[in-house]
């Protein structure tokens, strides 16, 4: 069994899945393995070899269309292209801390080719950041927007489809048809196909696999596992090939296409371990079809169809019966520490490597109303024991040799971070460790402080519209002046805070949205807040506004038509406001306050139209601290 993590995820460190299903797998006695081919193409191409192909595609294509040479990127790349073929080995190797003693080269900004990415770059800033000691951070930032600035070739000049995180994101997520995959499957660039088809020839040859099992989290990922698909079956056409993933489990639950069974023998849904399980008894002949879990078959009925099989008798594996997920097999070396931006909380998600667990499947509150309530990940809650939690940590730690952990629940539960901490503390393990949380009121001083002291060294959680009114409506169960106290409890107990954001919520006004940006420019000064990140709102088919629009004061659109992917729904707010004019101020405004800028300055002064003038208190987060 051959577990692949398609293009493109992270390049920092390994999506957790093909851990997890490795793991389960090899406690059923199979001979499981997994590989990274989205990191692996990633290195491909940054390479001096994938350089120079990237340089004669460009050269090929400027024959027919001269436009991509005046791109300021490839422009630059063309003219200094020499500069990068002598860096790039060596920048790529620092970033896997395989070279540590080139930071001093690489900070004094005479070895890279400073591209257009560099051009907003000071010297103050870099200072302001790093100070005169943060050698290694600085030359991590400065490798990092050297990264930025050949992604930025590779898809003026190569790919558009290509982002360092996502590969073709635009034509899988919420897509009704799958044609526009197929077109770019079909038709597309080829150097991307050709580094991926060379890749999945040398792992078929390394691992001579029966069954392959491709992982899709996100929309940024299916495209490069149909390409995959598409190699192994020119290669053996006997291998089986399952899908699943969140992108999975979100957006194909209704998926009606057969086309995807040119690529796909099954695709399941939701926790993978039991329909795995059932899937291959089946596909060895120890099962039949009326055993199978949530799973996409070809019918028997009609060929080339979907069929879904499903046993509502047999039932998921609970937490402690998946066995210790395992990095075995996969590239732990090789995986690129990324600092793209001058905030300590934003790293988290791109800088080192982070051994990835749950403590508790779902979310113990399922009833905010535009998250996929509806969904096993997030309604069918179960908690995993602390002790094997524990235990977990030790293994993914010997494996790895790194003691950081990202818990990835949807929201970790605070009685067992409680427990957690306590757990490690009397172990006498020192690990760091962050995760999601909800801004409970249970996080007082003492359960921070007692986190803080077992390794807890960040957590993120939602703010989001940062109005009581619409998180009333959106069921959060959270106040803003409690979101405030909670993340000062963190913040004074020295971990760092992330908030996530929301605009454009049904019925938001103007004013609620101006009066948004000022608590939240509250909060960043009286430094409840690391950082924070807007999102624009979307309605999704299986969240509480997408089932009961009328409650929210919505109406969706018709959406005829869909035999792929369903997520995102077209809607129209009676509110009527255009929330997309307001996104770019409000992004501009967190920028700058996560820099710590303009924290003192009128929140109209971010947006280049007139907007109303904030009705909240200026004090407001500072009168609930001290109250």
């Amino acid at each position: 069994m051959l577990s692949l993590i398609p293009p493109l995820v992270q390049v920092n460190t390994p999506y957790p899945a093909t851990s997890f299903l490795t793991g389960f797998l090899r406690s059923l006695g199979y001979e499981a393995v997994q590989d990274d081919l989205g990191l692996k193409l990633v290195l491909r191409l940054f390479s001096e070899s994938g350089l120079i192909r990237i340089r004669e595609t460009i050269e090929r294509r400027v024959i027919s269309d001269s436009s991509i040479r005046s791109h300021p990127s490839v422009g630059f790349f063309l003219d200094t292209f020499e500069d990068y073929r002598r860096t790039i080995t060596p920048v790529v190797r620092f970033l896997q801390g395989r070279d540590a003693t080139l930071a001093h080269r690489i900070a004094s900004r005479t070895l890279l080719p400073e591209g257009p990415r560099f051009s907003t770059v000071e010297s103050t800033d870099l200072e302001w950041a790093f100070g005169g000691m943060g050698t290694q951070d600085q030359a991590k930032h400065l490798s990092s927007l050297y990264i930025d600035d050949l992604t930025d070739v590779i898809q003026a000049g190569v790919d558009p489809q290509f982002s360092l995180s996502r590969y073709g994101e635009k034509l899988a997520a919420s897509a009704p048809s799958l044609d526009p995959l197929l077109h770019e499957f079909e038709s597309g660039h080829p150097l991307i196909p050709e580094l991926l088809e060379d890749l999945v020839k040398e792992t078929m040859g390394r691992h001579l696999p029966d069954v392959i099992l491709l992982t899709v989290p996100f929309p940024g990922c299916m495209l490069g596992a149909i390409r995959i698909a598409s190699c192994v079956r020119k290669i053996d056409p006997k291998v089986r090939i399952a899908l699943g993933g969140g992108y999975v489990n979100t957006e194909l639950r209704r998926v009606k296409d057969g086309r995807l069974l040119r690529f796909f023998d099954a695709i399941t849904l939701d926790d993978g371990e039991r329909p795995v399980e059932r899937l291959l008894a089946f596909w060895s002949g120890g099962g039949t079809r009326d055993g199978l879990l949530r799973t996409f078959l070809e019918s028997e009925r009609i060929p080339g169809a979907i069929e879904f099989c499903s046993n509502p008798e047999v039932h998921d594996i609970p937490q402690t019966g998946t066995g210790f997920p395992t990095l075995d097999g996969l590239p732990l070396g090789s995986y690129l520490s990324l600092v793209e931006m001058l905030n300590p909380m934003h790293r988290f998600w791109s800088d080192l490597h982070w051994n990835k667990l749950m403590l508790a499947h779902g979310c113990y509150w399922h009833q905010c109303s535009f998250c996929d309530i509806s969904l096993d990940y997030i309604k069918r809650y179960e908690i995993s024991p602390v002790q094997l939690t524990v235990e977990r940590m030790k293994r993914l730690h010997d494996e790895s040799g790194s003691s950081g952990f990202h818990f990835v629940d949807e929201a970790a539960p605070p009685a067992v971070l409680k427990e957690l901490s306590r757990q490690l503390l009397s172990e006498g393990l020192s690990y760091s460790w962050w995760g999601n949380i909800r801004f409970e009121k249970s996080f007082n001083r003492e359960a921070t402080e007692l986190m803080s002291d077992a390794g807890c060294v960040a957590v993120s959680g939602g703010l989001e519209v940062a109005s009581d009114r619409l998180l009333k409506k959106m069921k959060k169960g959270v106040t803003v002046e409690q979101v405030a106290r909670v993340t000062r409890n963190f913040r004074e107990a020295r971990i760092l805070v992330h908030a996530y954001l929301m605009y454009g919520f049904p019925t938001q006004t103007v004013q609620e949205t101006v009066d948004s940006l000022e608590r939240v420019r509250q909060l960043f000064r009286e430094g409840c807040l690391s950082s924070a990140f807007w999102h624009r709102f979307s309605a999704t088919v299986h969240s509480g506004v997408g089932m009961a629009p009328e409650e929210f004061g919505i109406r969706i659109g018709e959406r005829a038509g869909v035999e792929f992917a369903e997520n995102d729904l077209p809607f129209e707010d009676e509110s009527r406001v255009d929330h997309d004019r307001y996104g770019p101020g409000l992004r501009k405004a967190v920028y700058n306050y996560m820099l710590g800028i303009g924290l003192d300055e009128d929140v109209r002064s971010w947006f280049d139209f007139k907007v109303p003038k904030p009705q909240v208190d200026p004090f407001l987060i500072r009168k609930a601290l001290q109250s």
